[in-house]
């Protein structure tokens, strides 16, 4: 059964959306992202122009984003305080994040900057994340405990001024890191139509040590509100998000949602990190072969979709 997207003026089948949302929806819960990374791509890869996938992707992430964060704060992995300072350089990364998009569609240049952008941090992020797991496991199948924080191991982020205390992730540090991660998350989100979640939690992570199970929730968190505002703003100044596609991507996104949740209590946290790292290079290999391969067609003429 097919359905008319008013914005992406195209016609895709209900199911088929239907199944990408659940997917979507059962990663986000599964690993504490919004699962911008893969929708994005997705909506691409069924022809829907790039604009609007991005801008209807953060619509998406939204209802996702709230099924697992209250999944995760009911398992009590929510660091509110935490979130709330990541939500403040969140606010501030996607105001300038959709400005830049505004910029890049004028001059034309949008699509194939999405497409490298996804390439390169998606290929960054998900070898780095891909060699650390395995090193994790590799240890600990050879009987030595892994540890992400080692008792009274510092780095430089505990020289900053500015510290805050953080009781749930157990940390006392500057409040300058977690702004900064979130003013970049934030860009990101306007920008590429993700939450963020692919760089959030490994930054978390490996940079301020929070605990793997609080990091899940708390970036959850802090796609919520960082994706609404996302939202807002591509549909008030860009106008491309498509309401339609978003409603049928949120059904499913919530479902899924659940299942991923309830799916990644049942995992260690250095397995996550192994499969999350194998479904962000696996999205970075298909981007990078369209990006290399000849075109079925070399010249196309249309306007342009979500525009005027």
């Amino acid at each position: 059964m097919n359905i008319y997207l008013p914005i992406a003026e195209m016609s895709e089948s209900v199911f088929v959306l239907l199944g990408m949302g659940a997917a979507v929806g059962f990663i986000s819960g599964l690993f504490g992202v919004g699962g911008g990374f893969l929708i994005t791509p997705l909506l691409i890869f069924t022809g829907v122009p790039a604009p609007v996938a991005v801008g209807t992707s953060t619509a998406q992430l939204v209802a996702s984003s709230v099924s697992g964060a209250v999944a995760q704060y009911n398992r009590n992995n929510v660091d509110i305080k935490l979130g709330v300072v990541l939500l403040g350089g969140g606010f501030l990364g996607t105001v300038i994040g959709v400005g830049v998009v505004q910029i890049l569609r004028q001059a034309g240049q949008f699509d194939l900057f999405i497409a490298l952008c996804y390439v390169l941090f998606l290929g960054v992020i998900g070898t780095l994340m891909m060699i650390e797991s395995l090193q994790t496991v590799w240890k600990a199948r050879g009987g030595v405990t892994p540890s992400m924080r080692r008792p009274g191991e510092h780095s430089w982020v505990h020289g900053l001024p500015m510290k805050m205390r953080f009781q749930r992730s157990k940390l006392y540090i500057s409040a300058i890191p977690p702004f900064l991660i979130g003013a970049f998350v934030g860009f990101l989100a306007a920008i590429m139509g993700v939450g963020g979640g692919f760089v959030m939690v490994p930054a978390l992570i490996y940079l301020l040590r929070v605990p793997t199970n609080v990091v899940v929730g708390t970036s959850l968190f802090q796609t919520v509100f960082v994706a609404a505002a996302a939202t807002i703003l591509h549909a008030g100044t860009l106008i491309s998000v498509d309401l339609v596609l978003a409603t049928i991507l949120m059904i499913g996104g919530v479902i899924g949602a659940q299942f991923g949740a309830s799916a990644g209590s049942q995992l260690k946290g250095e397995q996550l990190r192994l499969l999350l790292a194998g479904i962000v290079l696996l999205v970075c290999l298909r981007l990078g072969w369209d990006l290399v391969i000849t075109p079925s067609e070399i010249y196309s003429l249309a306007s342009p979709a979500g525009g005027s």
